[in-house]
């Protein structure tokens, strides 16, 4: 039988099996619909009541703009040397061990502004599953190594690739770029991230088809 978002549903649900809490990763590359998903997964997982589901995505930990042109990665922003790979590990092994005190606070992102937001997403103790999304989730390389070990399970989005990248030029334009200055950043910068993020697809625990992700509209 074809996998289906209630099959996936049910799978983040049994993740939760034990006292403390779960963390979901769900990956691909840019485009693939990630967002979207963990959205669709949190919305229906806390439907039923007491809120118990948080989405905490990897996007918060985007190095600012002024620290990418110290560093001369402006051009490459999204690629995985322009992100605190380390401060998000981090953060995942503060929400699978401090589970009885204080709400945790986390990092987002301003997609308007394209610059992280200190503190814009609070976890609090009740929480017992939290899903997370982010291109290089299955990265091994550098502090990026640091990230999957904290993760219970973490799916692969494998969307349409005609239809990834249509989303990811509409993406772009939304938020201000041309047509053509969409479509230039999709190949020269975006492509090279997702040539490098396809290739850790074998290493999840699930490959999420087309046809089980939400639809997005764009």
């Amino acid at each position: 039988m074809p996998l289906t978002f209630d099959d996936l549903v049910t799978r983040a649900r049994s993740l939760v099996q034990h006292e403390g809490r779960a963390i979901l990763g769900i990956s691909g590359s840019p485009g693939a619909g990630k967002t979207t998903l963990a959205e669709h997964l949190v919305r229906a997982l806390n439907s039923s009541g007491e809120p118990w589901v948080a989405h905490v995505p990897m996007d918060g930990f985007h190095l600012a703009d002024a620290e990418l042109d110290r560093l001369g990665l402006r051009d490459r922003k999204g690629a995985p040397e322009t992100f605190d790979a380390a401060g998000y590990a981090a953060l995942l092994r503060r929400l699978r061990e401090e589970t009885d005190g204080d709400t945790v606070y986390a990092p987002g992102f301003e997609r308007v502004l394209e610059q992280p937001i200190a503190g814009a997403i609070s976890v609090p103790p009740t929480a017992r599953l939290v899903v997370t999304e982010g291109n290089y989730l299955l990265l091994d390389t550098g502090a990026w190594g640091r990230v999957r070990p904290t993760l219970d399970e973490v799916w692969f989005c494998a969307p349409d690739e005609d239809e990834r990248v249509r989303r990811l030029v509409a993406r772009h334009e939304e938020f201000g770029k041309t047509h053509e200055e969409a479509v230039a950043w999709v190949r020269r910068s975006d492509q090279r991230n997702a040539e490098l993020v396809a290739a850790t697809r074998d290493r999840a625990d699930l490959v999420v088809p087309a046809s089980a992700l939400p639809r997005v509209d764009v």
